[in-house]
């Protein structure tokens, strides 16, 4: 064998080794070691500890709990991502496939009359024993395959690769979301449900109250002023009902959308109401260079940002020609099917094919440039997205504490309005002070245990949020397993 034929392989296969463009290199954005809001974080006193994998568990509320399992298995957001999952998939089926020698497998058969008023017919027609019937008969086997020698085809699978690492971790994104959606709207339902409760007791008092009045009204030991005072505040009170109630039905039917069911569905077992959940302690918050690995959103936009960088080779290897192999082996007879694959009938081609895009090299350009571009775009939203994250999280953190705070402050004042409220309907029936001072004392008790409630909604919705923010509800891989698992 020549020294020129030695060369040739060895030359295809040290360009094999190497794929045009730039290897992607994961960014490492500038983040802090500690959250801001930790510290207060681990000063709460919290009667129980929610891990992330499950932290829905943490809230000591078995419903709550099971209508989470039960959107994560219903919810049609979540179909809808598996979705997107195999077409990603799919794509990078077709990613590998592309590296991969293609075949194909063809046969036909034909039957043919010939017309004698032609030309042709009329000059086959004076030959003797002229058949104007004919028959054609063929089958072949064919392949191609395209070397990648510069390493465009493998730049284009490590992008659909990627894509299909983004659109898993996209999924797991939107699980966490319908987890923590569905467990915000419970909670708003309970907390919905708790100030219904207040109205519904303060509309109770003022009844009680104004029986009073008319009974003093009648005895000619009232005015009428104070008769119709009181029937003004219990209008009042009475006609917060009905918006709270309007909200409460409007929080069940969007619990029945997540899980999956038309709204009505839960309605029955909901409306027999409940406590609003008491927030956990969060079992262990990490630091903020631990959510590019937690968090699923983030993994999908470094995923997408890798694909992104891939598309650059891709875009790239088009200044190369690209080399193909080709082939057929087949047999073709015009006489009889049972002579078809006799060694007369053999045929055989093969094919050595090659493109190069030579004076295209202006669109490659742009093509490289636009593919810069939005690696560019890609990195700077990853960054950014990283920034939010810590930003989210410092947020339902601060949220969380000050919330709790806040309703610790109120449950003591709804109970020190309380003891005012009964010390002032005392002395009121005394004479020693005016019926206003006692409404207003029911105005106040009204106004702080409606606070209060809201208070510990938000303070068990700030939960949810952080909770979320983290990344909790899954089971986290390391990143680098992300990036590099097999499909």
């Amino acid at each position: 064998m020549s020294q020129r034929t030695l060369a040739l392989p060895l030359l295809f296969s040290l360009l094999a080794g190497c794929a045009v463009g730039p290897d992607y290199v994961r960014p490492a954005p500038s983040l802090p070691d500690r959250f801001i809001g930790a510290t207060a974080l681990d000063q709460r006193s919290a009667t129980a500890t929610a891990e992330l994998v499950a932290w829905w568990t943490g809230f000591g509320d078995a419903r709550l709990a099971r209508y989470v399992e039960l959107a994560l298995k219903q919810n049609l957001d979540l179909a809808q991502a598996s979705a997107r999952v195999t077409q990603a998939r799919a794509g990078l089926g077709a990613a590998n496939a592309a590296l991969l020698p293609s075949g194909n497998l063809g046969g036909q058969a034909a039957r043919a009359y010939q017309s004698v008023e032609t030309p042709l017919g009329q000059v086959l027609n004076s030959q003797p024993g002229f058949d104007r019937y004919g028959n054609a008969y063929e089958a072949s086997l064919g392949a191609s395959w395209e070397l990648d020698i510069f390493g465009g085809l493998r730049r284009g699978r490590e992008a659909a690769l990627a894509d299909y690492q983004a659109s898993e971790a996209g999924a797991t994104a939107t699980r966490l979301a319908v987890a923590a959606q569905t467990a915000d709207i419970y909670i708003t339902l309970r907390g919905l449900q708790a100030r219904l409760d207040v109205a519904r007791r303060q509309v109770a008092t003022q009844q009680d109250l104004l029986s009073k009045i008319n009974l003093l009204y009648g005895k000619g030991l009232a005015a009428e002023l104070q008769l119709r005072q009181a029937e003004g505040a219990l209008a009042q009170v009475r006609a917060s009902v009905p918006v709270l109630e309007a909200g409460e039905a409007a929080a069940m039917n969007a619990l029945d959308v997540m899980l999956g069911a038309t709204p009505g569905a839960h309605r029955s077992e909901l409306a027999a109401g409940g406590v609003i959940p008491v927030a956990p302690r969060i079992g262990a918050t990490g630091s903020p260079g631990d959510l590019l690995r937690r968090r699923p959103d983030l993994i999908a936009a470094e995923r997408r940002l890798a694909a992104s960088n891939a598309r650059i080779g891709v875009a790239m290897a088009e200044y190369y020609p690209k080399l193909s192999l080709g082939g057929t082996i087949g047999s073709a007879t015009s006489v009889a099917s049972d002579n078809l694959f006799t060694g007369g009938a053999s045929q055989a081609a093969a094919l050595l094919g090659l493109r190069w895009r030579l004076f295209d090299f202006g669109r490659i350009d742009a093509q490289i440039a636009l593919a810069k571009g939005q690696d560019a775009e890609l990195l700077a939203a990853y960054r950014l997205a990283a920034l939010r994250a810590t930003e989210d999280v410092e947020n339902a953190f601060s949220a969380l504490v000050k919330r709790e705070e806040q309703a610790a402050l109120l449950a003591q004042g709804e109970a020190s309005l309380g003891r005012a409220r009964g010390a002032s309907f005392a002395a009121y029936q005394r004479g020693v002070i005016s019926l206003i001072e006692v409404l207003q004392a029911d105005e106040s008790l009204l106004r702080v245990a409606d606070a209060r409630a809201q208070a510990q909604t938000e303070s068990a919705r700030a939960a949810v949020s952080a909770f979320k923010a983290l990344g909790g509800g899954w089971q986290a891989e390391p990143l680098e397993a992300v990036a590099i698992r097999p499909h």
